[in-house]
C-alpha cells in the first residue's frame, strides 16, 4: 500500500511513509470490511462515517509538515487511524469526536496499540479544543461547511491546519499563521463526510 498508493502518487515525507507502513489500518475498519482495509478507497465505519483511502491520510499528514515535537488537534477521531498515524509522528495529539461510539472504539484500538500521547474528547470538533489552544498544527478529517475560523484561532505561531470545505462541491484547505497573519491556500478537490456540530 505504502509503495503503489501513496509513495508512487508523490507523498515522499519519510516520517509520514514511515507511518503509515506502521499502523495496522485493519485494525481500524468493521470486522466485515477487513479484506478491503488496504484498498486505497473510503469505507463506511458505521454512525455514517468513513476511514479516508491511504492516499488522502498521508497527503494530509504530510501537508502538515511535521517534524516529530508537536502538539496537533485532530477534528474527527472516526476509525482512530488517522490518529494513529499522527500519533507516530508527533509528540502529543487531542483528538475530539462528536460521536460518543465512535471515540470510545478508536480508543480501545489506539489503547490496545499502546498509544500513549493521544487525548480524547467526545464533544463539538468545530469548537477545537480552546483550553489547549494553541496547537502546532490542526487536523480536520470532515468537510466544515465554510472556513472554521474558531479552529484558525487555535493556531499557535507558525501553525498549519489542513481542512476540508465546503458542502457538495468541496477543496482542501491548507492555513498557515504567519508573522503577518493567516494565508489559505487551495490545495486539491475531496470528498469528505460533512463536519457535525452540536445541535
Amino acid at each position: 500500500m505504502t509503495d503503489s498508493q501513496i509513495r508512487a502518487r508523490g507523498v515522499c515525507d519519510p516520517l509520514v511513509l514511515a507511518a503509515v507502513n506502521k499502523v495496522p489500518r485493519h485494525l481500524f475498519v468493521p470486522d466485515g470490511m477487513r479484506g478491503s482495509a488496504y484498498a486505497d478507497e473510503p469505507l463506511p465505519i458505521g454512525q455514517g462515517q468513513t476511514i479516508s483511502q491511504p492516499y488522502i491520510v498521508a497527503y494530509m499528514t504530510e501537508a502538515l509538515g511535521l517534524k516529530g515535537g508537536e502538539r496537533v488537534l485532530e477534528v474527527g477521531t472516526g476509525s482512530g487511524y488517522q490518529t494513529a498515524v499522527l500519533a507516530e509522528i508527533v509528540r502529543e495529539v487531542w483528538t475530539v469526536e462528536i460521536v460518543e461510539s465512535l471515540s470510545l472504539q478508536a480508543r480501545s484500538v489506539l489503547d490496545s496499540l499502546g498509544y500513549a500521547n493521544i487525548r480524547y474528547r467526545v464533544g463539538d470538533g468545530s469548537e477545537g479544543w480552546p483550553e489547549s489552544a494553541p496547537f502546532d498544527a490542526v487536523m480536520v478529517t470532515a468537510a466544515a461547511a465554510k472556513m472554521p475560523e474558531s479552529l484558525e484561532g487555535q493556531l499557535g505561531p507558525g501553525g498549519r491546519m489542513i481542512v476540508p470545505v465546503g458542502t457538495y462541491l468541496q477543496e482542501l484547505f491548507l492555513v498557515r499563521r504567519e508573522e503577518k497573519g493567516l494565508t489559505r491556500e487551495r490545495l486539491l478537490a475531496v470528498r469528505f463526510v460533512p463536519l457535525v456540530k452540536a445541535s
